[in-house]
């Protein structure tokens, strides 16, 4: 819970600029006046007056603010509904001015998003037109960047499944590995701890990012308190993963398919171990899809929400330019 001291001048300052200050705030002072007054309903019809007064004004800068502001200003008074509305049409002025991808701006969205109630539908709503915006509306999945602040946002929430799907769409891996460290301490089985990053490191591979794969696997095995130092490791699935990630480096066929087969006991623990093995066969490995219709059932719902529905198709030119991952610093 926020007070309206905690929410200072200059947390707001950082996300906007100087030069609209001026009409704004004395617009500003008269809406919080009003707010601490108690009118919360009168305060939120005129914000939504100012907004659209300015946006016919084409002032974006100054409609924005006014906006983050406002949001920020119902969050410490907890009118969740107001707040979420506001912070609805920060969105909105930035997929209408076509505003520019910034960290500054990507930071303000992450702070509206972690004041949200978190079981609410406007976050949900929130998120996935945040991460729209940030990659210009295209049908990829957002803006590494974006994902990472949401990732760390939600692992602090302790939602660490949440949390695990933005930062596989990161490109930090340390960060997922650390993340996965805690996650499998608080609520995973002792005997599952080569699970939590077996599992991470796959799907890294899946989404073609390399280098997250093994950024997370050598973060997760150094970090965990239950893995003694390797490789070799004490659990044979760890190494089938520290093999899998030195094949694919090599990319031989011949290599992939022993290692599968000597490995076929610890495969068997997660009956999507050999979904995901199928794909990385094929993104590494030149293995040809198999000949049955694209993947149905559980496996396509699972590729689909892990790499965003409508990709099968720029797979193959993809395939081809084998794009590296996005580096974040």
């Amino acid at each position: 819970s926020w007070s309206a001291a905690t929410m200072s001048e200059q947390e707001s300052l950082r996300c906007s600029s100087a030069r609209n200050r001026g009409g704004v705030q004395r617009v500003e002072g008269k809406l919080r006046a009003s707010v601490e007054k108690g009118d919360y309903y009168e305060a939120h019809q005129m914000y939504r007056t100012l907004y659209f007064r300015y946006m016919s004004q084409a002032k974006h800068a100054e409609a924005r603010e006014l906006m983050y502001n406002g949001a920020l200003l119902f969050f410490s008074y907890n009118q969740q509904n107001s707040a979420a509305d506001l912070s609805m049409l920060v969105l909105e002025v930035l997929e209408k001015s076509k505003g520019k991808v910034e960290d500054e701006i990507l930071e303000c969205l992450v702070k509206l998003f972690s004041l949200m109630d978190q079981n609410s539908p406007e976050r949900v709503a929130f998120v996935s037109r945040a991460l729209k915006w940030s990659t210009g509306g295209s049908g990829k999945l957002g803006h590494p960047r974006l994902h990472q602040l949401l990732a760390l946002t939600l692992w602090k929430e302790q939602n660490y499944s949440e949390s695990r799907y933005h930062f596989l769409h990161s490109s930090d891996g340390e960060g997922c590995a650390q993340m996965l460290v805690e996650y499998s301490a608080s609520r995973g089985f002792h005997s599952e701890v080569d699970m939590f990053v077996a599992q991470a490191v796959l799907q890294f591979l899946c989404l073609k990012n390399k280098n997250g794969a093994s950024v997370v696997f050598s973060t997760y095995t150094e970090k965990h308190p239950s893995i003694e130092k390797g490789p070799p490791f004490v659990q044979p699935l760890l190494n089938f993963i520290w093999f899998l990630l030195l094949a694919v480096d090599g990319g031989k066929l011949t290599v992939f398919t022993v290692l599968c087969e000597q490995y076929k006991p610890s495969l068997k623990r997660d009956p999507m171990y050999n979904e995901y093995l199928d794909r990385i066969g094929q993104l590494f490995f030149g293995v040809p899809p198999k000949q049955s219709p694209s993947y149905g059932g559980l496996l396509g719902n699972l590729l689909n929400s892990l790499m965003g529905s409508g990709e099968e198709d720029d797979m193959a030119e993809e395939a081809q330019e084998d794009s590296s991952p996005i580096e974040l610093d």
